[in-house]
């Protein structure tokens, strides 16, 4: 960061890193050379986990917000680990993850024609990393519960990572291999068109911080089925949102599923809502915290 600083001769009036660790520490180093006010905001394994589980990372992340100016972080939960750490309350506030809404939003043309998605199926939608935290066993595990009473249905995993040979050995060994795919990564910006493809988006965590993808999908006027974990609670705040379940419940998860997909869900209340988490009102939000330190 700082041979960029200088190479490019780089005039700021703050500094702003998004995650604690790395960029929070290195926010901090260049607070003390440049005298510059030090905004950090905390994501999520930055502040739920990392630091409760390594000395460097405890030590490193309480020398990076001790030097902050103000903390930001992108749910409840978050904020009572970042008291935990020492931070003082006056100086943190909780602002949501945004969406651009200009990318996210409802289109109007047959997106199953264009993702060669069958038309005679309800399309369950869930994007993220193929990794642990994110839940996926526990979604292929409901598939197998919810095809027992619904078989006109198609689970679409986007997403790449290291779990993906386990997780198709789990598809196969639930004979799934008609209602579940793993269709990999894709560039962020078909993402919009496989949520508008889908009837349903699920998000299985076992963890989060404040997920974006789940003000995505509220911007395509999708609903959401989720976990009880990190930020989500704090936005899908009732049923005409979605529904939520304890992490790791297959059982709980597959009947949310089948609630969701026999309910007739009002769009434009999801629409509606998802606008205060548009990325043009979340920097109205961020724009008063610069205002504060610099002032």
């Amino acid at each position: 960061a700082l041979k960029l600083i200088l190479k490019e001769n780089i005039n700021f009036d703050l500094i702003h890193a998004h995650f604690i660790y790395y960029a929070g520490y290195v926010g901090a180093k260049l607070k003390e050379k440049y005298k510059k006010p030090l905004i950090i905001t905390g994501h999520g394994s930055d502040v739920y986990d990392l630091p409760f589980r390594f000395k460097n990372f405890e030590k490193m992340t309480k020398y990076a917000l001790g030097n902050a100016d103000y903390v930001t972080t992108v749910s409840k939960s978050n904020y009572e680990k970042l008291i935990e750490l020492g931070v003082d309350k006056e100086k943190v506030t909780v602002i949501p993850n945004s969406y651009d809404k200009n990318i996210f939003k409802p289109i109007p043309e047959d997106c199953k024609d264009q993702l060669n998605i069958p038309k005679n199926k309800k399309i369950i939608l869930s994007v993220g990393m193929l990794e642990e935290i994110k839940g996926h066993e526990y979604l292929i595990k409901a598939m197998r519960k919810v095809i027992d009473k619904k078989t006109d249905v198609l689970c679409i995993m986007v997403g790449s990572g290291q779990l993906k040979s386990k997780l198709q050995k789990l598809i196969n060994d639930l004979d799934l291999e008609g209602y579940v795919r793993l269709v990999g990564a894709k560039p962020h910006d078909e993402i919009p068109l496989w949520m508008n493809a889908s009837d349903l988006f699920v998000l299985p965590s076992l963890n989060e911080g404040n997920p974006t993808v789940m003000f995505e999908c509220l911007g395509c006027g999708k609903p959401f089925v989720g976990t009880t974990v990190g930020g989500i609670p704090e936005v899908i705040t009732n049923d005409k949102l979605g529904y939520l379940c304890e992490p790791k419940s297959p059982d709980e998860l597959a009947e949310k599923i089948l609630l969701a997909l026999e309910r007739k869900w009002d769009t434009k209340y999801v629409l509606n809502y998802a606008k205060k988490f548009s990325s043009d009102e979340i920097a109205k939000e961020i724009f008063k915290i610069y205002e504060k330190v610099i002032d």
